[in-house]
């Protein structure tokens, strides 16, 4: 049988990337000791790997796929086939940031002030790369772990990832400039993405966890109305295209339904009902294929 050996990270976006398969319709399970996950289709083989790690093991061929970090994609300079973007983290559907952080009583208040600093990080090279982009030359020390608390005893200043913000508020430290913003990536071997049955799954992968993060943030909605009522409706709803009508088994009514965003559920909705909308119902999705 074909099998597709899969990279998943293990770590802050483990939980995340386990649910987001789900979502996507695959079953991945793990136990607290091991480093190879079960997913419930038989062509995909698992392997539970540090973010940092899986796009270098993916281009040297040990893995077909992966999903991690562009940040770390950068970090290694990997060359890879980036896939598709995956817009989550582990806190939710946004964007993480590397940021320069300093203490917030620090003189420091811009790049060109980090000339001869020491810096803390666990991104080396990422960092030595966006000062030598800013002409700033400063000393880069490697991060083993407690990054946001060796400033200012230690360090000057940190390269540290953040989401919120809330751990670095929480450690007195103040954001200085923004070195890279990372979303997660799927990316494949070049060889493996030359194996028209590995490209085929791995494509396959791609459109399902796409689908499966469109739907988290959307919702379907369904209602019945007079049918004089539908055109003034209709300029309420959003839709991905137009809304779906089709008639009821009583003269002069109709159900329509559409998939809107759920932040803009609790604005339309009793507009919806002054427009004459009646049994709205909103559903939970699982899958929105774009």
């Amino acid at each position: 049988m074909n099998k597709l050996v899969l990279g998943l990270p293990k770590g802050s976006l483990q939980d995340a990337t386990f649910d987001m398969m789900g979502k996507a319709g695959f079953d991945v399970r793990v136990g607290s000791r091991s480093y190879v996950p079960s997913i419930d289709d038989p062509e995909l083989d698992g392997r539970l790997i540090r973010a940092q790690e899986i796009s270098r093991y993916v281009e040297l061929g040990m893995l077909d796929a992966g999903m991690t970090g562009y940040d770390w994609i950068v970090e290694n300079g990997s060359d890879v086939v980036q896939v598709a973007e995956l817009i989550y983290a582990k806190q939710g559907l946004r964007p993480v940031r590397w940021v320069v952080a300093v203490p917030e009583d620090s003189s420091i208040k811009s790049p060109a002030d980090l000339a001869g600093k020491r810096i803390a990080t666990e991104a080396v090279g990422l960092t030595k790369r966006y000062l030598a982009s800013k002409g700033v030359t400063a000393d880069v020390e490697f991060s083993w772990g407690a990054t946001e608390v060796k400033a200012p005893e230690l360090v000057d200043a940190i390269v540290e990832l953040t989401e919120t913000g809330s751990s670095l508020r929480a450690n007195k430290l103040r954001i200085v400039d923004t070195v890279l913003e990372s979303t997660t990536r799927l990316i494949a071997n070049k060889k493996s993405w030359e194996n028209p049955w590995k490209r085929a799954k791995i494509e396959q992968l791609a459109l399902l966890l796409q689908g499966a993060l469109a739907a988290v943030s959307r919702v379907l909605i369904k209602l019945n109305a007079r049918a004089e009522h539908v055109s003034a409706l209709t300029k309420i709803l959003p839709a991905l295209h137009a809304p779906t009508i089709s008639k009821l088994d009583t003269d002069g009514w109709v159900a329509m339904e559409t998939v809107i965003l759920e932040s803009v559920v609790r604005e339309i909705i009793p507009e919806l009902k002054k427009a004459g909308a009646e049994g709205i119902i909103e559903l939970p999705l699982n899958k929105v294929i774009l």
